[in-house]
C-alpha cells in the first residue's frame, strides 16, 4: 500500500549526501534537523522522513528536507553501502507494507 519513491540521483559532498527525489515531501520552505527527538516535534512529512532516515544510521547527524530533495549528513562521510541504506529508506517512506511492494 502506498507509492514506492523513486530517487533521481545521489550525490556525496564531503560528509554530506544530496538524494533528490521523485516526489516532494515538503512545501517551498525547507526543513532542518538536527537529530530524530527534534523532527519529531513536528508533524510533516519532511519531519517524518527524517525520523526513519535517522533511525537507519546512529552516523547521521543532520537531515535537511526541501521539497523533492534531501542533504543528510553523516559523521565519517558516506560509502556506497551507506547511500543504497538511506535510499531505501526514502525509496519505502510512503509504503505502508513495503516488505510486500
Amino acid at each position: 500500500m502506498g507509492q514506492r519513491i523513486e530517487i533521481d540521483g545521489t550525490r556525496r559532498v564531503e560528509d554530506s549526501v544530496i538524494v533528490s527525489t521523485n516526489r516532494s515531501l515538503t512545501g517551498t520552505l525547507g526543513e532542518g534537523y538536527e537529530s530524530a527527538d527534534d523532527a519529531r516535534e513536528v508533524d510533516t512529512f519532511g519531519a517524518k522522513a527524517a525520523v526513519d532516515v535517522f533511525a537507519s544510521d546512529e552516523r547521521i547527524n543532520r537531515v535537511y528536507v526541501d521539497s523533492n530533495m534531501l542533504v543528510i549528513r553523516r559523521d565519517g562521510g558516506w560509502d556506497d553501502d551507506s547511500v543504497s541504506a538511506v535510499s531505501r529508506v526514502i525509496e519505502e517512506f510512503f509504503l505502508f507494507y513495503p516488505d510486500a511492494a
